[in-house]
């Protein structure tokens, strides 16, 4: 039974009547909501899918809510989620067919429209949608991504919001981009161009997604500008993600994208047949180098982008295409509009351009080869514009540049030879195409714009008319023209060339008014009735005229400021005078042009101002009213407040170079201090060095002091030794007198030689005790010299500081004084309240100055004063040394000495006891008894002997 009625609705022959469109889906409607099988739903919903482009809104109506709880509940199945996918985008997409007339597509759209308002009505559609995206099967996942995209197109501010709010949405849409199956990533490139319009927020999450890294490396792999239709989707959603997105741009240029932009633009000698394909991607590829440097971005954007793209070398790529042959017209054009926005504002770049020459023979500079376009009427007119435009890219903020252009019309620099682009300009200033004429006109202001020097040089331009007749300024041929009624693009080029001239130039006023036939011209066209068209020379006449009179310096007694007033009330009135000079910034084309700097004209007849001139109007429009309307009196009291504003500031100026003359002051004492407390820390080093040696030669003194005591002790101990063995012998000889007269008298030889030394040894004891008097009389002088030497270093000090006192009182003195010359000298010549104030508030900040140097000087004093204490320890500690050394150096002498005469005793008692022993054998050998007594007395002095010279010998090794 169902199978029969399938067949009826899929074409079958019914037995009875046809049943509608509407009642088939109806009943296919409830197909879906009733049925329990798997199959039935998907065989339904597969019919739904076949009917729902011809019954679109039948479909529409009464199956989107089932199709979506299909959605929901038939997770499991993914051939019937792809049918009810394909049913939903069915109705939502709006097919664009060739065929359907206006009234249909409208019809069209709006039930799109419908559906998708019908579709978005739960939030949690887009969630599941979104969720979905997320099956890998094919037949799911690219449905989705087609129906995602259909709502963006119809609804884009409502879907971007359900996405940008749900988890991970844009995420999961990103994801898209690493399908392995070419159509659904092409498709899902597609869906993120749709998603990205118009929404910051998600431009941005999209682009920290790696969204730069993977379209680059799509566009690489698709073969950059030889590439197909996806390299020219991945540039699309570049741009979409890049345009007035200006931390996107930073973030493609800080992640170093520009570098890889390089290849794009690499082309080869042949370029001719390029296809559709290529032309449309590096356009594209153009305008993305293009949103990175326009002028609209931030300066200090702009002028890193435009950094960068120099120093890879993608302008130096550019302008090699700009310079070859067989570049298709439309890319010459917008590469052309390409280098100039990279060389806008930036010098490098702007050299390097002046830089290039073409490849000619002989070689040309680029700028001349693109004005020579720029003059040449055969040239198309977008062509022409861009090349203007790069002129004045090139001359803007550029004052090397202007220099240059205006040095080739100056007579010393004219070579016959070669063209030059002064050369061109007149050339097109003065031919017959009024479109040569406008564009060298504006060409040659902006070689002028801001740039007082070369409006003063361009005045010493002449031009040979014809043979015969002497050469007329450039000025003056300028005015010629004007006067000879040419058409109104010519005039309106002249006009704005002549008020950006003079303006801010009183010298070129002058030369200007010097002419007699100048003003009379100019308040005849302003005070005339003419038509619609020349009311905008008018204005410009007006304009030109009120500049005369607000950079007038009167020096031309027939043309004052007053008498040029006088005129234009007395022929012209101020009321129309003024009325005529707002008719320019009234003008349609003068709003247009004032949008942006890029001159864009949809036709050569509407090309009549430049940007920047639109930006001089608005300057002078106000002031030239109020010029116009003011009386002599008030111009006499505004020359008064101007000469007593600048009396106010000069005064002011004055204070500042004070303030900063002290700033300078105390900076330089502060370095003082530094060094002073640098010297300091290395004097304070050095008297620790110093105290530690002499705490070691202290302690050198204290040693040789107890060496040289232990030397006088064994010294009188040996003395007194040997006196009491000469007594033992002198008692032995007396008894050995009597017998044997012989050796008596050799006695008394002996006896007698003995007492001498024994004197010689009293004396060098005297001499010993004398000494280590001597050295502890040293000592204690030692210790009064220090006591004397602090005494002398407090009373230096205390001169000093007394000497710094009063140096710094006749210092304070010195600065109060000039403090109160230069606070008196406003005083006498202010006469406001208001600069009272301000002198006021610059003698306080003069008194803390003074307070801060005098707090400076003072640690100044402070450190001077420790460091000449310091100097004086040291000084002090290094006396003490020396004298100590030298007490040293004298006990050691004195010590080497006494050892020495100690030796010769001792030699001396050697061989008296030599002797003693030999007459004593001798009396044995005679036959004379000795007691043992004595002999072991002997033996005991000799071994006392022995000891004393172990001690000597320690003595020495010591």
């Amino acid at each position: 039974m169902t199978m029969n009625f399938f067949r009826g609705v899929m074409g079958g022959q019914p037995a009875g009547p046809q049943p509608t469109g509407a009642e088939t889906i109806h009943k296919l409607c409830d197909r879906v909501a009733s049925s329990t099988l798997l199959e039935d739903r998907r065989d339904a919903v597969r019919a739904l899918k076949s009917l729902s482009k011809k019954y679109r809104l039948e479909v529409g109506t009464q199956a989107m809510d089932h199709l979506v709880h299909i959605l929901q509940t038939d997770r499991s199945d993914s051939e019937i989620l792809g049918y009810a996918l394909d049913t939903l985008y069915n109705i939502i997409c709006n097919d664009e067919e060739e065929e359907q007339d206006e009234n249909a597509q409208k019809q069209e759209e709006d039930l799109g429209v419908l559906f998708t308002d019908k579709f978005l009505g739960d939030s949690e559609n887009v969630t599941l949608l979104l969720t979905l995206l997320e099956e890998f099967d094919f037949h799911v996942r690219w449905p989705g991504v087609k129906l995602l995209t259909a709502l963006l197109k119809n609804q884009c501010n409502q879907v971007q919001g359900v996405i940008l709010v749900s988890p991970m949405g844009v995420s999961r849409l990103m994801d898209l981009l690493a399908d392995s199956r070419e159509v659904i990533r092409n498709d899902g490139l597609l869906l993120l161009q749709q998603l990205t319009k118009g929404n910051a927020a998600i431009q941005k999450i999209v682009a920290f997604e790696n969204a730069f890294e993977r379209l680059l490396d799509i566009i690489t792999e698709e073969g950059s500008s030889d590439g197909g239709i996806v390299v020219e989707d991945c540039l699309l959603l570049l741009v979409n993600l890049l345009k007035n997105n200006s931390s996107n741009q930073n973030f493609f240029k800080e992640g170093s994208y520009i570098q890889r932009m390089k290849p794009w633009f690499e082309v080869g000698d042949d370029n001719s047949g390029w296809s559709a394909q290529k032309v449309t991607n590096l356009h594209l590829m153009l305008q993305l180098v293009r949103v990175m440097v326009s002028p609209v971005n931030s300066p200090g954007a702009t002028s890193s982008c435009q950094k960068s793209m120099y120093q890879c070398g993608l302008l130096q790529q550019l302008c090699t295409i700009l310079m070859a042959t067989g570049v298709p017209a439309d890319i010459l054009t917008e590469t052309i509009n390409t280098v100039s926005e990279v060389i806008r504002g930036s010098q490098i770049n702007q050299d390097y351009f002046a830089s290039v020459n073409a490849p000619s023979n002989p070689p040309r500079p680029a700028i001349v080869v693109l004005l020579m376009s720029m003059v040449n009427e055969r040239q198309p007119f977008v062509l022409r514009c861009a090349v203007l435009y790069c002129f004045q890219c090139f001359l803007y903020k550029n004052q090397k540049g202007q220099g240059e252009i205006v040095a080739t019309l100056l007579p010393s620099t004219i070579d016959a030879n070669s063209i030059s682009a002064g050369q061109l300009l007149c050339g097109g200033l003065f031919s017959a195409d009024s479109l040569s004429n406008w564009c060298a006109a504006v060409a040659l202001a902006h070689a002028l714009q801001d740039n007082l020097t070369q409006k003063e040089q361009l005045l010493r331009v002449q031009l040979a008319t014809s043979l015969g007749k002497p050469p007329v300024s450039l000025l003056q041929q300028c005015t010629n023209i004007l006067s000879q009624g040419s058409k109104v693009q010519t005039r309106v080029g002249l006009l704005m060339l002549l008020c950006t001239w003079i303006s801010n130039c009183p010298i070129a006023v002058t030369h200007f008014l010097h002419n007699q036939e100048n003003v009379p011209f100019l308040t005849g066209q302003i005070s005339e009735n003419l038509g619609e068209d020349e009311r905008l020379v008018q204005g410009l006449c007006a304009l030109l005229l009120g500049i005369c009179i607000y950079y007038n310096d009167n020096s031309l007694e027939n043309y004052t400021k007053e008498k040029l007033k006088q005129l234009i009330e007395k022929r012209i009135g101020k009321e129309n005078f003024v009325e005529k000079l707002g008719f320019v910034t009234k003008h349609e084309l003068y709003s247009r042009a004032a949008q942006k700097p890029q001159p864009v004209f949809p036709s050569p007849e509407q090309m009549l101002f430049d940007h920047e001139f639109t930006k001089l109007v608005k300057e002078l429009e106000g002031v030239i009213t109020k010029a116009v309307h003011k009386t002599s009196e008030e111009e006499k009291k505004e020359e008064e407040v101007k000469k007593t504003l600048e009396q106010h500031d000069s005064i002011v100026i004055q204070y500042k170079d004070l303030i900063r003359d002290q700033d300078t002051q105390i900076q330089e004492l502060r370095e003082q201090v530094s060094t002073l407390s640098l010297n300091s820390e290395q004097m304070q080093n050095q008297i620790t060095q110093q105290q530690s040696q002499i705490q070691q030669h202290k302690d050198q003194y204290n040693i040789l002091k107890l060496k040289l005591g232990k030397d006088s002790q064994g010294l009188s101990s040996s003395q007194g030794e040997g006196a009491h063995v000469n007594g033992l012998h002198s008692e032995e000889l007396s008894q050995l007198r009597e017998e044997v007269e012989e050796l008596r008298r050799q006695h008394t030889l002996q006896h007698t030689q003995l007492s001498d030394k024994d004197s010689l040894i009293n004396t060098l004891r005297c001499g010993a005790a004398a000494a280590a008097q001597t050295a502890e009389g040293g000592a204690g002088g030692s210790d009064n010299t220090e006591l004397l030497g602090e005494v002398e270093s407090l009373r230096s000090r205390v001169q000093a500081q007394c000497a710094e006192i009063s140096q710094l009182q006749t210092e304070r003195l010195e600065l109060i004084r000039r403090a109160e010359a230069v606070s008196s000298a406003p005083a006498s010549s202010s006469e406001s309240s208001a600069d009272t104030v301000t002198v006021s508030e610059l003698e306080s900040r003069l008194a803390a100055q003074t307070t801060e140097a005098e707090r400076l000087k003072e640690e100044c004093r402070g450190l001077r004063e420790g460091h000449a204490g310091l100097e004086q320890q040291l000084a002090s500690a290094q006396s003490t040394v020396a004298i100590e050394q030298t007490e040293k150096t004298k006990l050691q002498q004195e010590v080497q000495e006494s050892k020495k005469e100690q030796d010769d005793l001792l030699m001396l008692l050697a061989d008296q006891d030599q002797k003693i022993l030999n007459l004593k054998q001798r009396l044995r050998d005679l036959g004379e008894t000795i007691d043992e007594d004595e002999d072991e007395l002997d033996a005991r002095d000799q071994f006392g002997e022995d000891d004393d010279d172990d001690d000597e010998d320690e003595d020495n090794n010591d």
